[in-house]
């Protein structure tokens, strides 16, 4: 088991010069909150779990799903819908062997809206966000894999938007201020993602190779937006590419994949 509070978090963050002060707010309106009967994020998720001790909550998105198949393979018949459901189970099954909690926002071939997705992740409280894809492109000519995080404009802007959409998820406060501890919690959180995105990219160069490693990316991923926990979109590879493709629906493949998908959540929850 791995206990988890939001305080380790705060103690990863508190010797960054740029975000001390942000964390320091965080803390200062989080006893306001509470004061009112309003629940951290992580808080909430635990209420909602109805667990007696903490573990760390980590929401797995295994993209498209249903009428969206998303890219085609280049075996007929397959779609990424496939391969990133079948990757999330594998990695799912690896951290809850960790003792780390895991839910994922589809266990069938089932479609899902994109606010669907990142909404189930925030009503759960989530500590973690991993939306998994497979990329693919015209040519058919690329491959490797890469981790995206949102632009500051994407987090600052449309995420607040969508947050407001979702409608005031803090008990017990008035919208504005539940906006405020939102805006805040997204900017604490943003060089976490950040990490944890790189820390993606080296477990996948250990099995996948330097030469497949597309790194870290930043982009207003629709998925991502309005997210209030540590959130990442990890392309695994590109589908359609007659090597890469090929080898991704190969078994061994697909589990040293999940292998470093999950040791690389693992360790951003330890840290």
């Amino acid at each position: 088991m791995v206990p988890y509070t939001r305080m380790r978090r705060f103690k990863r963050i508190a010797g960054h010069p740029i975000l001390q002060l942000t964390a320091i707010a965080v803390l200062v309106l989080g006893v306001a909150a509470a004061a009112a009967g309003e629940l951290t994020s992580g808080e909430r998720g635990v209420q909602q779990r109805d667990k007696t001790i903490k573990r760390a909550l980590v929401v797995l998105d295994p993209g498209h799903g249903g009428s969206n198949t998303g890219a085609p393979s280049v075996r007929e018949g397959v779609f990424e819908k496939h391969l990133t459901l079948a990757i999330a189970r594998q990695v799912r099954d690896r951290l809850t062997a960790r003792g780390i909690e895991v839910v994922l926002t589809r266990d069938r071939d089932v479609y899902l809206t994109l606010r669907q997705r990142v909404r189930r992740a925030n009503q759960l409280g989530a500590d973690l966000f991993m939306s998994i894809h497979a990329n693919a492109t015209e040519a058919h000519s690329l491959r490797g894999n890469e981790t995206f995080v949102l632009t500051p404009k994407a987090l600052d802007v449309d995420g607040r938007a969508l947050r407001v959409d979702d409608g005031a998820s803090r008990l017990g406060l008035d919208r504005d201020l539940a906006a405020m501890l939102d805006d805040i919690e997204r900017g604490v959180v943003h060089p976490i993602a950040a990490d944890w995105a790189a820390g993606i990219q080296e477990e996948l160069r250990k099995v996948r190779g330097e030469a497949n490693d597309r790194g870290v990316r930043q982009d207003s991923m629709h998925v991502l937006l309005g997210a209030t926990m540590p959130a990442v979109l990890v392309e695994i590879g590109f589908i359609d590419h007659e090597v890469e493709g090929e080898e991704m629906l190969d078994e061994e493949v697909r589990k040293s994949i999940s292998v470093a998908l999950a040791d690389a959540t693992a360790s951003a929850l330890e840290r």
